[in-house]
């Protein structure tokens, strides 16, 4: 199962089931509206607190993905998630409701594709038949905390993104014979820790960029692939900044990407219109596109073989006081509709 130093590749290949994605009203603005299964008139969502908002978003998106796969959340044997607020609470505070054996993970905007790349390795090894996983962020709560409450209207650079309110999850499930075509999962490459020493929370693209590299180099030197066996290889959240750099450290690496092959859900969720600086970032990015937009899309047949890299920052409040750089990672898992 373990391929070169860094990847798994997944002899069973568990499928993506199902899906349950949600979203807020910036995001029923956005290009991808059409791919989400619900949206919120406001950003409190019938809460007191933004914090309990981006938990329902968790308990409703896991509650259709559940539903939509034609189960009952008694069949769940596990369920991985995880947020931006401190300790995962969102996460941690949807578990007790749905009462699912929980693994809370946290890789910062890396979580959807750390949580999908474990789901993976449990359903492939036999340890589940059907595992729930996925990834969720709300904007006002990740400003507040990591940067300054959005009524304070502060003034951001051009390097700044903005976070996306939504929640999306999938259910991960043994392939069943007979049932035809699905996405399904063949592989898995785990990213190292790499921090150079950049230190502005405003341009989390160009500090996570070194990362992503890093990862889509293993991948494909523990696979012996080139990039050209995926229809698409796309980041989690890079957005302008970070696309670009990591084009460029490609490069260096040897390993050059057409450009319409390479793409970033913080490019894609949002319209030109809407005003979000270099673009989208948030855990919730990269598993609203994933799991909503590009699964249809691979429905479609638009993509058959597509490489997710979701990218994190894993700073937090304190270490940026503290004055320390903000270490960086990205997981990367193969997606192939067969």
């Amino acid at each position: 199962m373990l391929k070169g130093t860094q990847t798994w590749e997944f002899q069973n290949q568990p499928s993506l089931l199902s899906t349950g994605v949600v979203g807020g009203p910036f995001e029923k603005k956005g290009r991808l509206a059409e791919d989400f299964d619900r949206f919120y008139d406001d950003l409190w969502m019938g809460e007191d607190t933004y914090e309990k908002a981006n938990r329902l978003m968790i308990e409703d998106a896991v509650k259709l993905a559940v539903e939509k796969g034609g189960l009952q959340e008694e069949q769940i044997q596990f369920f991985l998630s995880g947020d931006l607020i401190n300790q995962i609470t969102p996460s941690s505070f949807a578990a007790r409701t749905n009462a699912i054996p929980y693994l809370g993970i946290f890789g910062a905007c890396s979580t959807s594709m750390e949580g999908l790349a474990l789901a993976s390795y449990i359903v492939d090894s036999g340890g589940a038949e059907y595992i729930v996983t996925g990834a969720s962020s709300h904007n006002s709560a990740v400003e507040k905390q990591f940067r300054y409450p959005t009524e304070y209207g502060g003034q951001k650079p051009p390097t700044a993104q903005w976070t996306v309110t939504g929640a999306g999850f999938s259910v991960v499930g043994k392939s069943l014979p007979g049932t035809g075509p699905m996405p399904k999962v063949t592989s898995a490459t785990i990213g190292k820790v790499i921090d150079m020493g950049l230190a502005d929370p405003f341009n989390m693209g160009g500090a996570m960029a070194p990362a992503a590299a890093d990862t889509i180099t293993a991948h494909l030197k523990d696979l012996g692939r080139d990039p050209s066996y995926y229809d698409l290889i796309i980041t989690g959240d890079l957005a302008k900044i970070g696309r670009k750099t990591t084009q460029e450290l490609l490069q260096q690496n040897g390993i050059s990407l057409d450009e319409s092959k390479f793409q970033d859900c913080g490019l894609l969720i949002y319209g030109q219109d809407q005003p979000v600086q270099s673009g989208a970032s948030g855990p919730g990015c990269s598993a609203t596109v994933l799991y909503g937009h590009l699964l249809n899309q691979m429905k479609k047949g638009v993509y058959k073989k597509i490489l997710m890299v979701a990218t994190g920052a894993l700073l937090s409040p304190l270490t940026f006081q503290q004055g320390e750089t903000i270490p960086c990672i990205a997981h990367a898992v193969s997606i192939e509709y067969i």
